[in-house]
């Protein structure tokens, strides 16, 4: 399962949702409040540590990155293209308003229009309760039937036990507040999850489209 992963490459970067690649075959998206570990957590579920550009300051990712999966991620007769996209950081209080503003809009055309995604991976720190953007997200995915798979990153900050009980928490908080997302413990310096987290993200890939548009 983890080698459908492997083999991703560096498509392209676009500023606005017209810039991305045809809108065909599948791709899973990634998204997350800056700082949350979006772009380690893309470089260990692909085995490629350079894939996703990381730094110590919030809010790198300023476009939306494509990458290309080899065809086999999808199943089938490998001719549908398969890709993962990187959404850029969201919340980073250094950043331009204006720059804030435009990508929140393509952010939310990206999610109505387009048609091969097939799932939503949210990046959450373990740490810290949901944000604003978190629950917006979930929501979302809630309403337009989108599968969300979220990752409780930066495990390795805390003891097992207390990963354990952050995880049942928030499993317990989706049950109160009606939504469907699955979650799980993750951590991309110690591998914590890295397997269970691929596993999730072909499995998103290989989804039929169900989804419905707001």
């Amino acid at each position: 399962m983890s080698r459908l992963l492997q083999g991703a490459q560096f498509a392209l970067a676009a500023h606005r949702i017209n810039q991305l690649p045809a809108d065909e075959g599948a791709e899973v998206a990634f998204a997350g409040r800056s700082n949350a570990g979006k772009s380690s957590a893309l470089n260990a579920l692909t085995n490629h540590k350079g894939l996703a550009r990381t730094s110590k300051t919030p809010g790198r990712t300023q476009q939306m990155v494509a990458f290309s999966l080899p065809a086999p991620a999808a199943g089938g007769d490998g001719a549908a293209a398969t890709r993962l996209i990187d959404l850029p950081g969201y919340g980073y209080a250094k950043v331009p308003l204006d720059m804030r503003e435009h990508w929140k809009q393509e952010i939310d055309a990206y999610l109505h229009r387009r048609r091969s995604l097939r799932g939503l991976v949210l990046i959450v720190d373990i740490r810290h309760p949901l944000k604003e953007f978190d629950r917006l997200m979930l929501q979302f995915c809630a309403d337009t039937r989108l599968p969300c798979h979220v990752l409780l990153t930066k495990a390795d900050k805390l003891s097992r036990g207390a990963a354990t009980q952050a995880l049942a928490a928030l499993r317990k908080q989706f049950a109160a507040e009606g939504l469907h997302a699955s979650a799980q413990v993750f951590s991309a310096s110690a591998g914590t999850g890295v397997e269970e987290a691929r596993e999730a993200v072909v499995n998103l890939l290989r989804q039929p489209r169900e989804r419905e548009s707001l």
